[in-house]
């Protein structure tokens, strides 16, 4: 991961942690069904665009770095991985 999108991911990860206690507190509090959904589904779309800036960062560094030195297969089985259910 570059330096930079470490600083992103964990700028992403700090904001997720407040929505996580704050979706909590929702729930401790009794808050109606709807204000709990609508958050839930907020960090759940926060998660997906942290694993969309890391998935970018996989892919322009160790991915580029296991195609040019031999290792395609390796590169190929990460991300398949990724996406068989």
């Amino acid at each position: 991961m570059t330096p930079e999108t470490r600083r992103q991911a964990l700028r992403r990860m700090k904001i997720i942690s407040g929505q996580v206690q704050a979706l909590e507190k929702q729930i401790e509090d009794d808050r109606y069904c709807m204000d709990v959904l609508d958050l839930s589904l907020s960090i759940q779309k926060a998660l997906r665009s942290l694993d969309g800036l890391v998935i970018e960062g996989h892919l322009r560094t160790h991915v580029i770095e296991m195609m040019t030195g031999g290792e395609e297969e390796r590169a190929i089985s990460e991300l398949l991985r990724l996406y068989r259910v």
